[in-house]
């Protein structure tokens, strides 16, 4: 097998994939900036609608739905997923549901103009599905052209892209740009920028080239479309291994989300894939956020907003290392790393919270507990969850098990949204116990159960997969533990 080589043409594809990526950071983190503006929006639509003030209570609950419906929407476009990549193929599917991002943002463009709550809370909810079924595609996407010694670091260009979304929803958010009473609406409805920007260059992306050989047969494009992306003329050991995986999927039939959960051989994958998920959202890295700006203020900092957007910044320089890192250090490593730390930060952040006001030099160590937080946070369990589905299943239930994955994500991120604040004003600081509880747990399934995947290919895998499973079965041992024999393979890795 030749040398691959990170072509342009690979950096444009992923990057023009990325955009999808881009689309969930920014739609996560526009909303909060201007807060107070749109509640206003509603107190005012409601009271020219209904000829009274509305309640508070009123008022706050449709608020929460604003902000909440996002999720929902993320759940149901996660469940979807399969059923696009399957028949449209990759490249496809992220162009078609563009018209989704693009009907979302111009109802919450002109939702303030037509003094409709409906179209704010629809355009959400539209926004929302379309997030979900990104935050399938890019991965799978970005696994299906990387070259398997560069597809962990990729695979982490979803992450960067989501925080430099967020990020730029921040800095967009801000008084003196579009976080105003009169632009908010545009704030909202900017998504739809990269909608089109996406739209027009992914005709010239490739489609999945395991796609058009899996669902096409057409093995001479995807061969073609090999060579360019890697520049190597000789790829015909990824063909045959995709080939032999073709063969291997025609002798079953296409399995569901369903036989996802009942087959023996998936359980294990499965539940990986889907703690690995959960590490992600329970490790508070949302409550953090919410707790920042207070924290911040406490400490002295007249604009909080700036504090909040320079924790943002380290979310984007943290996510960027870990694209170096991956390939080096290994997926596992690296999210143990990254939960340990992080276990480690709440425990700080929590005592420096509970003594802030005996002494006042504690919140700057909160402030430093978070911002390495989160750096940790961009190390591991920002990254890792959302591209090692991709490895951990052959092509067969890639689509099911990224959908199941997904909604996993999507589902306890919404519950976190949900329960934090109830927590919050019960417990207080102590509310960081719980979470690093959650990461200890975390760390502890990942230093016992989930493989090292660095440098081996899908077929490797799902190999080792298939071997522990039957071993398991014979001997009653835990399939999993087994797999942790999977080291890297000890092959130079180019410089990316």
């Amino acid at each position: 097998m030749g040398a691959c080589k990170v072509t342009p043409s690979l950096v444009f594809a992923i990057t023009i994939a990325a955009i999808g990526s881009f689309q969930f950071g920014y739609n996560t983190g526009v909303i909060n900036a201007p807060e107070v503006i749109i509640r206003d929006f509603l107190n005012y639509t409601l009271s020219e609608k209904l000829d009274e003030t509305p309640s508070e209570g009123l008022l706050t609950t449709l608020w929460s739905l604003s902000v909440a419906i996002f999720s929902v929407g993320g759940m149901l476009g996660s469940f979807s997923i399969g059923l696009f990549v399957n028949h449209f193929g990759r490249r496809n599917s992220m162009l078609m549901v563009n018209l989704l991002a693009i009907a979302g943002g111009f109802l919450m463009a002109f939702c303030k103009k037509a003094e409709s709550v409906e179209m704010l809370i629809l355009g959400r909810l539209i926004i929302g599905i379309f997030c979900g079924l990104c935050t399938g595609f890019v991965p799978m996407y970005i696994g299906d052209v990387s070259p398997t010694t560069l597809r962990g670091a990729f695979g982490t260009l979803h992450q960067l892209a989501i925080v430099v979304g967020i990020l730029v929803a921040q800095i967009f958010g801000l008084k003196f740009i579009l976080g105003t009473e009169k632009y908010w609406p545009v704030l909202l409805g900017f998504t739809i920028i990269p909608a089109i920007l996406q739209s027009v260059a992914l005709p010239f992306c490739p489609e999945s080239p395991r796609f058009l050989l899996f669902n096409r047969k057409e093995e001479e494009y995807a061969t073609e479309i090999l060579q360019r992306l890697w520049g190597t003329l000789d790829v015909s050991q990824n063909i045959q291994e995709m080939k032999d995986e073709s063969v291997r999927m025609s002798q079953e039939k296409k399995v569901t989300v369903l036989e996802l959960f009942r087959s023996q051989g998936y359980r294990e994958p499965l539940i990986i894939s889907i703690m690995l998920q959960l590490s992600q959202q329970l490790s508070g890295i949302n409550a953090v956020f919410y707790y920042s700006t207070g924290i911040f203020k406490d400490a002295g900092v007249q604009e909080p907003i700036y504090a909040t957007i320079g924790a943002g910044v380290v979310n984007t320089i943290f996510t960027v290392v870990s694209v170096f890192l991956v390939e080096r250090v290994g997926r596992r490593s690296l999210h143990m790393i990254g939960l340990g730390g992080m276990a480690f930060c709440s425990i700080f952040m929590m005592i420096s919270l509970l003594l802030k006001d005996t002494y006042s030099f504690m919140s700057y160590i909160c402030i430093v507990a978070i911002l390495i937080y989160v750096a940790f946070f961009e190390i591991g369990p920002g990254p890792i969850p959302w591209f090692i589905v991709t490895e951990l299943f052959s092509q067969g239930p890639r689509p099911a098990a990224i959908a199941v994955a997904g909604c996993s994500n999507w589902t306890s991120n919404f519950l976190v949204a949900l329960l934090f604040p109830l927590a919050a004003a019960s417990l207080g600081a102590y509310v960081f116990i719980i979470f690093a509880l959650f990461l200890i747990i975390f760390l502890l399934f990942t230093f016992l159960k989930v493989p090292e995947t660095r440098g081996r290919t899908f077929e490797d895998i799902r190999r080792a997969f298939k071997g522990s499973t039957q071993e398991a079965s014979e001997s009653g041992k835990s399939p999993t533990m087994e797999l942790n024999s999977l080291q890297p393979a000890k092959e130079p890795v180019p410089s990316t």
